[in-house]
């Protein structure tokens, strides 16, 4: 076991320095491990270079019967299959016994969307005679605006948006850093809150994270996430609608309106573009709108 927690130390420092990974993502990666570390000692195997193939398997055939989806055991067999590659580079094992597994075919959900009206019945329900109205309206319109990540958005602080060039310094997944514009909208309910609401919810202004709770610290993903749900609630709609939602519709917005995948791409802090693909396929309406006005056969 000595050898075990020694490998394992070392992989996290590998996904520190070299991968730079979030704290989530290698959380994410070491439970994996330690949930094939059970089934590898239920098996009687003692180190890692026992593992073979039959075993991999064996073990996707128990998560299998678990009826864990299809994405959990995609998820599971990314993590392990990078964590042996890096036992074989270290030459801590001979051979990657996960080499040869295919990764399960994930079928792929459309990201739902809200439409324009959507949009604007919801920034209409913020109460802006109070300062959690006001900032409510400025964090939908900031979301909304930037297609940033829920994470992204509460990480902000007070000095990493500039007002005047209308840009917001976002730090995303791996710790990559982004700009991202804020638009005349969010622009406009962000200096209302800043001026107005903000001083009132943290007189003392010690508080360096930009949004902030009834308490005045830094407001969390899960507060805001029970914000807009709250608000979506009032509205009745059948749609789930969660934070990623809003950037969905920014990034489905963006392209309806005719912009370039790439663009996009840089603006949602996507590594591979065939992530942002997918929005791709909630334009069809787009596509079919402009054959039929352009067309002349149409």
């Amino acid at each position: 076991m000595e050898s075990f927690d020694q490998y394992l130390i070392e992989f996290q420092g590998y996904l520190q320095i070299e991968k730079n990974a979030s704290i989530h993502t290698i959380k994410n990666y070491l439970k994996d491990i330690d949930d094939f570390l059970a089934f590898m000692a239920s098996l009687g195997l003692t180190t890692y270079d026992q593992v073979e193939y039959l075993h991999v398997r064996s073990y996707l055939a128990l998560l299998n019967k678990k009826e864990y989806t299809r994405k959990t055991i995609s998820r599971k067999l990314s993590s392990l299959r990078t964590f042996f590659r890096f036992l074989t580079r270290e030459n801590h094992i001979q051979t990657n016994p996960f080499r040869m597994v295919s990764t399960p075919k994930i079928e792929k959900k459309l990201p739902q969307f809200l439409y324009m009206e959507e949009i604007e019945e919801l920034l209409q329900l913020p109460d802006r005679s109070n300062p959690i109205g006001i900032r409510d309206r400025a964090i939908i319109e900031t979301l909304y605006a930037s297609g940033m990540r829920v994470s992204e958005l509460v990480s902000l602080n007070i000095d990493s948006i500039d007002l005047l060039t209308g840009n917001a310094l976002v730090f995303g997944k791996g710790a990559k850093e982004r700009y991202v514009p804020l638009g005349s909208y969010a622009i406009k309910a962000l200096n209302e809150y800043i001026d107005h609401a903000r001083p009132k919810l943290n007189p003392a202004s010690q508080e360096k994270a930009l949004f902030l709770n009834r308490y005045g610290n830094r407001i969390s993903d899960r507060s805001v996430r029970r914000m807009l749900g709250k608000y979506v609630q009032s509205l009745s709609m059948i749609k789930k609608v969660s934070p990623h939602t809003l950037r969905h519709t920014f990034a489905t917005h963006l392209l309806n309106a005719g912009a370039d995948l790439r663009t996009v791409q840089e603006l949602l802090g996507h590594v591979n573009i065939s992530t942002t693909q997918i929005y791709t396929h909630v334009t069809k309406d787009r596509l079919q709108s402009v054959y039929k006005n352009t067309h002349p056969r149409a």
